[in-house]
């Protein structure tokens, strides 16, 4: 049933069932339920030139999404697209073929300038200043991913000596709508990072019923007057290291 409001955003339907749903599209099921979704291209070529992982499968459409398997491991990987109506529909579509354990990493903006860059964080929830996720999950202001999850990702990281933080990101659909009243808001209220998919990602998993966990690494500062892209995307090493922390981190949630 749809509940009415002022703003079309808002009116939540909690009909479980669309007119078109992910079923609709997904292909047979794959023989894994583990997948590590990365932002990361440069690292997805390395570890192909490296023989490290293999094409699965390739989801056709006007815009095919490739999944990849690592060849010493029954964990699959794909490259995430950018925003959470792309990123966390191909996540929906993905769990109806099976998947039901996903880590997530990539790279954001720091509201924080003491936050190195490659600095880990591990998500505990995002602000929604988006779109898509209200259409899983009744309006709030926040959202949160499953606590047992992210106990079970930290304790892995603590276990391994592994540096991180933990906390809060800010999901945004305008990259070019981050004001300086924007992220000062959303300092205050507890967001270490902006980002463009948590929100909508955990939405998706909280409806589906599946777990999900996100690392994401300082990148670019915006927290100064002017911003600063910190050559955030040319950290190789920390990048290649952040997506076989997370093949071993899915294997645990």
């Amino acid at each position: 049933m749809i509940r009415e409001n002022e703003y079309p955003i808002l009116e939540f339907d909690n009909n479980r069932t669309a007119k078109i749903n992910p079923t609709t599209f997904s292909e047979k099921f794959f023989e894994t339920d583990k997948l590590v979704i990365t932002f990361f291209p440069e690292v997805m070529d390395k570890l192909a030139a490296e023989g490290r992982i293999i094409i699965e499968r390739t989801i056709g459409g006007e815009n095919p999404v490739l999944i990849y398997r690592f060849v010493d491991s029954n964990i699959l990987i794909t490259l995430g697209h950018v925003g959470c109506p792309a990123c966390g529909g191909n996540l929906d579509l993905f769990n109806s073929m099976g998947i039901t354990k996903v880590m997530f990493c990539g790279g954001g903006g720091v509201l924080d300038k003491n936050i190195e860059v490659g600095q880990i964080l591990v998500v505990e929830g995002a602000i929604r200043d988006e779109g898509f996720s209200y259409h899983y999950i009744e309006p709030s202001r926040y959202i949160y991913t499953n606590p047992i999850t992210t106990e079970k990702i930290t304790k892995y990281l603590e276990e391994n000596a592994i540096s991180y933080i933990r906390g809060l990101t800010w999901t945004t659909d305008a990259i070019f709508r981050e004001t300086g009243d924007r992220i000062a808001k959303r300092k205050e209220e507890g967001a270490k990072i902006v980002e463009m998919e948590q929100a909508g990602c955990i939405a998706v998993s909280q409806f589906r019923g599946f777990e999900y966990g996100a690392l994401i690494y300082g990148g670019d500062d915006c927290s100064q007057d002017e911003w600063s892209n910190r050559e955030w995307r040319s950290r190789e090493g920390i990048r290649y290291d952040l997506v076989m922390l997370c093949k071993r981190l899915v294997e645990i949630i």
